[in-house]
Parts: structure tokens; C-alpha cells; sequence
């Protein structure tokens, strides 16, 4: 009898789990891992990754940084207490971006180390932050597209100078949060919605992947965030590689005004077996499309020029970006590059609104 109730029992959660799953996103997987949305590419099994290749090819890049491509601090300081009041969005470095929408200022995927990763390890920047962190701007809404360890630093958010920030992040990423003194935390799953003062916010999928350690491959989620402000929707990719997913977003929240988007780390060859490109990070020509996809107005070429983290020239993105621009519908002026530490009010990237 003992038996027969324990299999009973069994068959009871296996049909429950079973149940569960069914109705859970293609995203969702049985283990608690997460996947990129159906359809979209999948890693070459012949890429090999070797550090050693990697340090060697890198000793070929030509690490001179042109002085155009850096305003001076002194410069940005002044133009962040001049725009105080408009709206504008200003490039601190990499994928970190202050963007003021009305009473909100946003920051993005927050580094502000001397290297991107645990400690004292990982690749090192060439070019620092705009501003220091100290020097920020009081800030709203911090929003996390994912766990990389150039996107998610544990040293930036233990430092972060306002904890009151409301933060959104995909699943699974608050605790790093939580811990650390913020008590404004929602964690999304793709396709939630969140109102923030007068902002409309949806984490959407995007093509990449999550992992900080041996032992946690995808086990967080990644995304990108659908920012809606008065009758402008401004587009900020995660870190993303090429996938059918933006033709159904472009269907399904298009037309966007302004879609930043990466355009460096792409190029991993002779460890992998095809040069200038990356399953999961877009090159010029793919952001391109993207935006095409996206049905966007404009693009804002971002995931460069700050570190090495792939084998690319280290300022072919822009120039590839630029003269790409014509073939997927865009002015050059349309393909827009900033400068470390530019800020731009939205009116003129935009227009009136």
C-alpha cells in the first residue's frame, strides 16, 4: 500500500510539473534556464575559444585612441548642469548611458571600474568612464539588461551613490541589488510592462546569453528595454546578436524613434570559423538591420571604444557603421556615433515632441 501511495504521489508532481512547464515561454527551460527566442542562431560548435590565441591577437591591435574620440570631464560636467533641465541622452562609455526623460534620468548598464570583470581581473579599459561615479547626476531608474561582467558590476552597484533608484532587470538578477542597499527592485520577465513616473518600460528578448562563473550559464535572463516617453519609443538593445525576434518586435512595437545598438566585439576569428561575426553580438551591418527591423527612425552605435573585448580594429565599428548606413535605409547623419562623454538633448536627435 506504502508503495502504491508513493507512486501515486510520483506521478502526481510529475504531471504537475509537467503541466507547468507546458505553460511556460519557449524561453523558460525545465532546469530553470533560460534560451534565446525560437528560431534564433545557435554557437558554431567548431568556435574555440583559447585565451592564449586571443592575448596574441590582441598584441596586433593598434591601441591608439584619437583624441576626438574623448570630450574632456571638465567639458561634460559643464554640459550635464547645462542640460539639467531638457531632455538628453549622454554617452558615459560602453553600454553606459544617462538618459533624461522628463523627471526620470535613466543610467544603463553601469561600469564604472578599471576593468570589466571579478576584482582585478578582466580586459581593461582604454578610455575611462566620462565621469566618475561620484560625479553623477541624481538618478531614477537604473535599468540591467544583463549579467556580463561588462554590463553588471558588483563594485559599481556597492558604490552607487542613489540606492532610492527605482531598478528593473531580467529575472533572476535583484539579488545583486537587494543586497546592496537598493529597496526598489523588479525583477521582468520578457514582455512585462512597468510604469515609471511618465514612462512605460518593457523588458523585451534579445539574442545573447547570461554567465559570471563555471557554474551559472543562463541561469539568469537577459533582455532589452522598449522605453515609451510622451509619443517616443527609444529602443535600448542589450547586448544581441542578429535573430528573426526584431522583425516580430518591429511588427509588434514598431515604428521606434531611437534604437541604440551595439556595434563592436564581433569579430573572435581564428577561434571561430568565420571573421566579423558573432552569434550574439551584432556587427555594424547586422545593427543596421536591426534597426531596420525595428523599423527605427535612428540608430545609436554603442559596445565600442571603451575595451578589448574582441579582435575587430578598434575604430572600425563607427566608420563601418557610417558607410553602411545607405544600404538598410539610412542617412549617414541617421547612423549616429557619439563621442565619450557627448551629450545631445533629445529634441535634437529627435526633433520636437
Amino acid at each position: 500500500m506504502k508503495k502504491i501511495i508513493i507512486l501515486l504521489l510520483f506521478v502526481f508532481i510529475y504531471n504537475v510539473n509537467l503541466a507547468s512547464m507546458e505553460n511556460k515561454p519557449y524561453h523558460h527551460l525545465p532546469d530553470g534556464t533560460f534560451r534565446n527566442p525560437e528560431g534564433s542562431p545557435v554557437r558554431d560548435s567548431s568556435f574555440n575559444w583559447s585565451y592564449k590565441i586571443f592575448n596574441k591577437e590582441k598584441k596586433k591591435l593598434d591601441m591608439n585612441v584619437p583624441t576626438n574620440h574623448v570630450i574632456n570631464k571638465k567639458q561634460v560636467l559643464e554640459n550635464l548642469e547645462r542640460h539639467k533641465n531638457n531632455d538628453y541622452v549622454a554617452w558615459i562609455g560602453h553600454a553606459t548611458f544617462l538618459i533624461k526623460l522628463g523627471d526620470t534620468t535613466i543610467i544603463t548598464d553601469p561600469v564604472f571600474e578599471k576593468n570589466m570583470g571579478p576584482l582585478i581581473f578582466g580586459p581593461k579599459r582604454f578610455v575611462d568612464p566620462a565621469i566618475d561615479l561620484k560625479e553623477l547626476p541624481e538618478v531614477n531608474l537604473f535599468l540591467l539588461t544583463h549579467n556580463h561582467y561588462d554590463h553588471l558590476s558588483t563594485r559599481t552597484i556597492q558604490r552607487f551613490p542613489y540606492k532610492k533608484s527605482k531598478v528593473l532587470a531580467p529575472l533572476k538578477l535583484g539579488k545583486y541589488f537587494t543586497k546592496n542597499g537598493f529597496s526598489d527592485v523588479s525583477e521582468m520577465d520578457w514582455y512585462d510592462q512597468i510604469k515609471v513616473n511618465d514612462l512605460k518600460i518593457t523588458l523585451v528578448p534579445a539574442v545573447h546569453w547570461s554567465k559570471r562563473s563555471l557554474w551559472d550559464t543562463n541561469k539568469t535572463l537577459w533582455g532589452s528595454f522598449l522605453i515609451e516617453y510622451k509619443n517616443k519609443k527609444i529602443f535600448f538593445a542589450s547586448d544581441t546578436g542578429y535573430g528573426n525576434i526584431y522583425k516580430e518586435l518591429g511588427e509588434k512595437y514598431g515604428p521606434i524613434d531611437l534604437t541604440f545598438i551595439n556595434i563592436g566585439a564581433y569579430n573572435f576569428y581564428p577561434m571561430a570559423p568565420q571573421k566579423d561575426k558573432s552569434i550574439y553580438h551584432t556587427n555594424p551591418e547586422e545593427a543596421l538591420n536591426i534597426g531596420k527591423d525595428l523599423k527605427s527612425k535612428k540608430v545609436l552605435g554603442m559596445h565600442w571604444g571603451t575595451v578589448v573585448l574582441s579582435l575587430e580594429p578598434l575604430f572600425e565599428p563607427p566608420k563601418r557603421f557610417k558607410n553602411s548606413s545607405n544600404q538598410y535605409g539610412y542617412h549617414p547623419d541617421d547612423a549616429i556615433i557619439f563621442k565619450i562623454g557627448q551629450i545631445e538633448t533629445l529634441e535634437k536627435l529627435l526633433g520636437k515632441f
